[in-house]
């Protein structure tokens, strides 16, 4: 029988790309469901809509350790280990991580980016956009890798920047298209992780 994979999503926000991975996995023939959503922020809004959904959710608070990321991570990695997750999404997480959860992680962790990678990693994208005289920007969902948004890229999309734009409406504009492309990539990036089940179902039957 076909069965979802399970995810986790890392917040640090009001999680409105977590509400649009929330909305996909709803849907019966979505590879994936969410099984736990965790937040190094006690107040991240995506917190409740989480627990709204009936969701697990757990907040890893970065404070109390300082300025031992390792350790920190340590716990977040526990977590995702008891809850049996197959993938790993970041959704507006905004820490930089280690080595030790990367590697841990490795080739099942994405992220999306809001500019058009390799141009703009960081942070401020749509403020370097403008005053770089871009006439597209758009958003990139990547796998994660040891190099801060260098990671191979799975999927993107482009909007245009109009003549009146600034950071605010760029941002908001974009934010639709991010909420498009993360599910619409970790759909195919799942399907091609696993074998087809109506041919697995064959070759077992």
């Amino acid at each position: 029988m076909y069965s979802k994979k399970r995810i986790a999503v890392l917040i640090s926000g009001r999680g409105s790309n977590l509400k649009s991975l929330i909305a996909a996995c709803k849907d019966p023939s979505y590879p994936a469901e969410i099984e736990v959503v965790i937040s190094n922020n006690p107040d991240a809004g995506g917190l409740d809509i989480a627990r709204h959904e009936r969701i697990h959710t757990h907040v890893i608070d970065h404070q109390p350790f300082g300025n031992d990321r390792k350790a920190h991570e340590r716990q977040i990695d526990a977590t995702l280990q008891a809850h049996n997750v197959s993938t790993v999404c970041l959704a507006g997480y905004m820490r930089l991580l280690t080595p030790f959860l990367i590697s841990n992680w490795k080739g099942k962790m994405l992220n999306i980016h809001p500019s058009l990678l390799p141009l703009f990693p960081g942070l401020h994208t749509h403020r370097k956009a403008l005053k770089a005289g871009m006439k597209v920007h758009g958003c990139t969902v990547h796998l994660v890798t040891e190099e801060v948004d260098a990671g191979p890229i799975l999927g993107q999309a482009v909007i245009p920047i109009l003549p009146n734009d600034t950071e605010e409406t760029l941002a908001d504009r974009l934010l639709e298209q991010e909420h498009l492309l993360y599910p619409r990539v970790l759909k195919n990036f799942i399907e091609q992780e696993s074998p087809n089940p109506t041919i697995d179902a064959l070759i077992n039957g």
